[in-house]
């Protein structure tokens, strides 16, 4: 009886949590490698992507409906809100890893983000997820940008590319 309690609680883990792998050959001809970390359990998903210099860390909290970047280049963490109409579901992001890349897909959706020169102080309304990625690194909080004016005054863009539809400008003087 206990070892059929042990099978049932390592199957309720595994099946609360997805994990993805994708190679992505880059324009320039570089391999960029990005993992896809889901639990279903908290509604947080953790993608990270590994392109050297490059490299980045995310943490995406569906229940408070932030995300937060670590940003290797910038040694710096950039905090914002979600915007639910863009980014995918936890369950839209398991099910576009597991389907094969269609070359006649449309162009991935996109966000401008500008980030703030003001440094977060208190990361704990962030939960202890973002709290954990941004530790010891200076973090910024970053605004979704739109309208028209949408390219004034960005600069300094770094930009994150999640799977194969969603793209993520987070512009400004990140880390300086």
């Amino acid at each position: 009886m206990k070892a059929l309690i042990l099978i049932a609680a390592i199957l309720g883990v595994s099946f609360a949590t997805d994990n993805v792998a994708v190679n992505n050959q880059g324009n320039d001809g570089g391999n960029v490698h990005q993992t896809v970390n889901i639990n279903n359990q908290d509604n947080v998903a953790n993608i990270n992507q590994y392109n050297g210099l490059h490299s980045w860390n995310s943490v995406w909290d569906y229940q408070r409906g932030v995300f937060a970047a670590r940003l290797v280049s910038k040694r710096a963490c950039v905090v914002s809100r979600m915007n639910k109409n863009v980014v995918p579901s936890l369950e839209q992001l398991s099910k576009a890893t597991q389907e094969k890349q269609n070359p006649n897909a449309p162009p991935p959706r996109s966000l401008t983000y500008t980030v703030s020169q003001t440094r977060v102080k208190n990361m704990a309304p962030y939960g202890s997820q973002i709290e954990a990625l941004c530790k010891g690194v200076p973090t910024f909080f970053a605004q979704e940008v739109q309208g028209t004016g949408l390219f004034v005054n960005l600069h300094g863009c770094t930009d994150l590319g999640i799977l194969r539809f969603l793209g993520i400008s987070l512009c400004g003087n990140i880390g300086c």
